[in-house]
């Protein structure tokens, strides 16, 4: 099997939305990917690091979807890395209540022995230094690296931000970032400027309304499949990202054409991900209700004109 090494925060969140509020539940980026990555064919691997609070049956959880977790470093006495946010009612905004960062704030990652040959690297959002190190430690180039990033990053850390993005073959981003990274408010021109950066492929996330893909001059847009119930999109866009990382994973081709099909199974599942809270619907998930809204996707886009 083909191997998927995912960087990213396993953590704790506490969220609030328009429908309900929880206490500290099982988040991360590198955890939304992994379970996302975890129903296609592949070995993958977890690099992150947590504090010695971080639950046994969240583990557990993680190595029950074969998920490789040997570089998720435990610190002895440290706190697990923790975020709260509230969304507004459109869902779409949100503010962020508390960030603490913990263990995450002197995180050295360490990529495993055998997984320092992985053919897909997922680095998912974190500080670009941290991303930089992961790629410094494969023994060889992988056939595929995508990155996620945000705003945040932007702000704070750009050069280096930049010096990463010189070094991968994707990037993800959603539309605001794409504009604030770019300075052009056309999502075509932004791209366009994107990949003069760096990335042969930039995925631009667009929510509720979908994703787009560019790579040259050619684009494709997959719709985000309409839901009558929204409860909570964090974690939607790891879990998209996660999705399209082990499509490509399982299928072993990085083409345009083959990355549509990836951007199509991304979707699918970040639309199981916000109909409940946090991580709770992708880990009561199963593989006959993924096929099953694949195909509502697929009679969505579909469509005979004559021409």
């Amino acid at each position: 099997m083909n191997k998927l090494l995912i960087v990213g925060t396993v953590a704790f969140d506490a969220i609030e939305t328009p429908f309900g509020k929880t206490d500290k539940i099982l988040g991360g980026a590198a955890t939304y990917i992994g379970l996302s990555a975890s129903f296609f064919n592949l070995q993958s691997a977890i690099v992150s690091v947590i504090g010695d609070d971080f639950p046994q049956e969240y583990l557990d959880l993680l190595t029950d979807r074969n998920i490789d977790i040997s570089g998720l470093e435990t610190v002895k006495g440290g706190k697990t890395f923790f975020w709260s946010g509230r969304y507004h009612n459109d869902l779409n905004s949100r503010d962020t209540l508390d960030t603490q960062l913990n263990v995450l704030a002197d995180f050295q990652p360490k990529v495993p022995h055998n997984f320092q040959d992985a053919d897909v690297v997922m680095l998912g959002n974190l500080h670009p230094l941290v991303q930089s190190s992961v790629l410094d430690q494969m023994a060889k180039q992988p056939k595929l690296v995508v990155l996620d990033t945000m705003n945040f990053w932007m702000d704070c850390a750009l050069p280096e931000l930049l010096e990463v993005i010189k070094r991968v073959d994707v990037i993800t981003i959603n539309d605001e970032e794409a504009r604030q990274l770019s300075g052009e408010y056309s999502l075509v021109k932004a791209a366009a400027k994107i990949q003069t950066m760096g990335p042969k492929y930039v995925v631009i996330k667009k929510g509720e309304h979908g994703a787009l893909l560019f790579h040259n001059k050619e684009v494709f847009f997959a719709p985000a499949l309409p839901l009558e119930e929204v409860f909570d999109p964090t974690g939607a866009g790891d879990t998209f990202a996660g999705g399209f990382a082990g499509f490509i994973t399982q299928s072993e081709n990085v083409s345009f054409e083959n990355m549509k099909n990836a951007i199509i199974h991304g979707s699918n599942l970040a639309s199981f991900c916000v109909e409940k809270f946090g991580t709770e619907r992708m880990v009561d998930l199963d593989k006959k209700e993924v096929l099953s809204r694949l195909q509502q996707f697929k009679s969505l886009t579909q469509f005979d004109i004559e021409l």
